[in-house]
């Protein structure tokens, strides 16, 4: 039995970053960002902007902000995807005639699912169509600048940035945890009891970096979550958060 086409597309997703030189259609673009806004909405707050950053300077900018990751500058599009409180706070204050509180920590994550899930809208929509793209989480790297740099106001947040273009590369899926070790039955199962399949999968993993990298990178997905859980970075980011207007409650 063949998968549906659109569970296919789902399952062959992968991360691009080299692009041919082709422009995308304004139209199309547009169409991205509507396939965007039909994703569910929390409590219908549809609390996201996106920021198209066109200029070339701005791009350099974010390229280095986000590590020296060119692929932003070499897109056809480079999308800043932000959860927006401000322009429900604006709206819903006129309307009640004095100032209402988005200060909440329930608020400030809804607007975030809510951005993860128009962002993840784009991207089937633009896979669909024949486009690459790579989420950009490093624009998170410097917040503040980013904020400066977009002219972002209080109870806007740059969740993650997103480079959208024609595929000039075809890599390797990266492989995913076992089924079984993310779907659980009537009760969360610990890791332990999927020892085995961890195991596996770890070796799976090796295999993957090694080709992908010529035999430079010999790593597990375990041990690099233990580097990463070692060197965690972006401490800044709570202070950052209230200093927008988010978290205080």
């Amino acid at each position: 039995m063949h998968l549906p086409q659109i569970t296919e597309l789902l399952r062959q997703h992968r991360s691009i970053r080299r692009f041919t030189d082709q422009a995308i259609d304004p139209v199309l673009l547009n169409d991205l960002i509507t396939a965007g806004q039909s994703a569910s909405t929390s409590s219908y707050i549809q609390a996201v902007s996106v920021v198209q950053v066109n200029d070339a300077g701005l791009r350099n900018q974010f390229a280095e902000l986000a590590g020296g990751q060119k692929y932003v500058q070499t897109a056809a599009e480079f999308l800043v995807f932000c959860a927006d409180l401000n322009r429900n706070s604006q709206r819903a204050s006129r309307v009640a005639g004095e100032a209402l509180d988005f200060a909440w920590t329930e608020q400030f994550v809804t607007a975030v699912v809510d951005t993860a899930l128009f962002a993840q809208n784009v991207v089937i929509s633009a896979e669909a169509n024949g486009l690459g793209c790579c989420y950009i989480g490093g624009i998170r790297n410097n917040p503040q600048r980013v904020t400066e740099l977009l002219a972002l106001p209080d109870l806007v947040f740059p969740v993650f940035g997103l480079c959208l273009g024609y595929p000039d590369q075809s890599p390797e899926r990266k492989p995913r945890l076992p089924l079984t070790t993310v779907l659980h039955k009537d009760r969360y199962q610990s890791a332990l009891e999927f020892a085995a399949e961890i195991d596996g999968y770890d070796a799976h993993v090796r295999d993957y970096y090694e080709r992908r990298s010529q035999g430079k990178l010999t790593m597990t997905w375990s041990e690099q979550m233990s580097k990463q859980a070692q060197t965690q970075t972006r401490e800044f980011m709570q202070e950052y958060l209230k200093t927008q207007g988010f978290m205080h409650k």
